[in-house]
């Protein structure tokens, strides 16, 4: 069973318990700063497969990665204990693939807030690009040593708002992850073989939120085009919980706060 750990308030139906889900790469541990901030809220951070103390585990696609999910929940939750489910990155477009196909049925699912996520790809030819590309990766994440592997991985466009010295600490940090895992769960979940799920997000009745930062130009505009409410955090690039946890909080509390009260009057 996937690795999940428990913050602060007990479980309680009157409010949802807020469901984080890393990016590649990361680890629950990632979400510690934004916790910090969100004392009111009952939270459970999730390892996905492949990473964290859920490195042994392997998903096969984001059917699979969304059951063993839904499984780690239905382990630890009360019976119909409504949930708030908060992804980043590859953890986003995971939790909008689990909202939007059904796979969290089994879970009393109140809102989605994504943070730059990808709805998916609708052209052949770029899905292929895609793929083509995260294969690459994955056979270097096999058989290079990740140091070196990361070095490459922090130069791509999405993280151009990090400087010298960020891209250094992540690379550091991320440098724990085993590179067969992170090629596995890589290759299960690319964005080649992803749904766009725009339009199925669209027709959901939960409300849904997405998050992007400011010097974030290609998720910024992915928000601005998909008609959805979206919060756009000023001073902040792709990973908007860890450069500025303080405001990703805020825009969490104001989303539940906003349509749950309203449900339960």
């Amino acid at each position: 069973m996937l690795h999940s750990r428990h913050f602060h308030q007990p479980h309680n139906q009157q409010k949802p318990t807020l469901v984080f889900l890393h990016g590649l790469l990361g680890s629950g541990e990632d979400w510690s700063a934004t916790l910090d901030r969100l004392h009111s809220f009952s939270c459970i951070t999730i390892d996905l497969p492949g990473h964290g103390q859920s490195v042994e585990m392997t998903c096969y696609d984001f059917d699979d990665c969304c059951d063993m999910i839904s499984k780690a929940l239905i382990a630890h939750l009360p019976k119909a204990q409504p949930i708030v489910i908060i992804g980043y990155s590859m953890g986003g477009r995971i939790a909008m693939h689990g909202a939007a196909t059904c796979r969290f049925s089994a879970l009393n699912l109140q809102g989605l807030v994504i943070e730059g996520g990808n709805f998916g790809l609708l052209d052949a030819e770029n899905k292929q690009k895609r793929l083509s590309n995260d294969e690459r990766w994955a056979e270097r994440f096999i058989h290079e040593p990740i140091e070196q592997v990361l070095i490459d991985w922090y130069q791509q466009g999405v993280f151009s708002s990090l400087n010298h010295e960020q891209k250094q600490l992540l690379q550091l940090k991320r440098s724990a992850n085993l590179g067969c895992s992170i090629a596995k769960v890589l290759l299960a979940t690319s964005l080649a073989k992803q749904q766009h799920l725009l339009a199925a997000l669209t027709r959901l009745a939960i409300p849904m939120h997405y998050v992007c930062g400011e010097k974030d130009t290609k998720f910024s505009q992915i928000a601005f085009k998909s008609g959805l409410r979206y919060s756009k955090v000023s001073g902040a690039g792709h990973n908007v919980h860890q450069e500025c946890p303080e405001q990703f909080a805020q825009v969490v509390h104001q989303f539940v706060n906003g349509f749950y009260e309203r449900e339960i009057e």
